[in-house]
């Protein structure tokens, strides 16, 4: 009987070592550590260069973009300039005043850019006939030339042709669509890959 009493006390323990045991223990927490202020308390002079670096590479690489995308503006507004077009008076083939401006913007961009070739086609409306509006056609994109050579553009970087009437800017026949189809056009036939704007 006194053998049973001591193994009963030792099986309890027992058992209850096994239980605990058994439980599942609950994960550790690690401690979240506090940021460090950027170039403040806890950074040392090393940190502090590093974030310095990194800040004025940043800054050298906005720069850059920033540079970038103004040269594309610029190099865009100098093709522009190039191929934009001028209008005509009916039956004539002297150059307008508002014209002039859009011809003056084409001689900076022509000097910055001795490589570009232009191709001038002369337009008209349909009224008169095939060999006249030719012949118009002509003396237009000749008008042009004569205005670009004049203001030191090589003429052998400037060709015409006439195309009269055969292609309209606009195909309706009454007076709006006619002012549209009296023009001259400036292609850029060689050189136009690598243009610089004027400086």
């Amino acid at each position: 009987m006194l053998h049973r009493v001591r193994v009963l006390p030792l099986l309890l323990i027992t058992t209850a070592a096994f239980v605990g045991a058994c439980k599942k223990k609950e994960p550790a927490v690690t401690p979240t550590p506090e940021p460090t202020p950027a170039g403040g308390a806890g950074c040392d002079q090393r940190c502090q260069d590093s974030i310095a670096n990194a800040r004025r590479v940043a800054d050298s690489i906005a720069a850059a973009n920033a540079a970038s995308a103004e040269l594309a503006r610029a190099i865009e507004a100098a093709r522009a300039s190039l191929t934009a077009v001028i209008y005509f008076d009916y039956d004539a083939s002297d150059i307008r005043a508002d014209s002039r401006g859009t011809l003056e913007a084409k001689v900076p961009v022509l000097t910055a850019n001795p490589s570009v070739r232009l191709r001038v086609t002369g337009h008209t409306d349909s009224r008169g006939s095939d060999e006249y509006n030719l012949a118009l056609g002509q003396r237009r994109a000749a008008a042009a030339k004569q205005y670009l050579t004049d203001r030191g553009v090589d003429p052998s970087r400037i060709e015409i042709v006439s195309l009269g009437e055969e292609r309209p800017a606009d195909p309706a026949e009454n007076e709006s669509a006619w002012a549209r189809n009296r023009r001259a056009e400036f292609e850029i036939i060689a050189g136009g890959t690598n243009i610089q704007p004027p400086r």
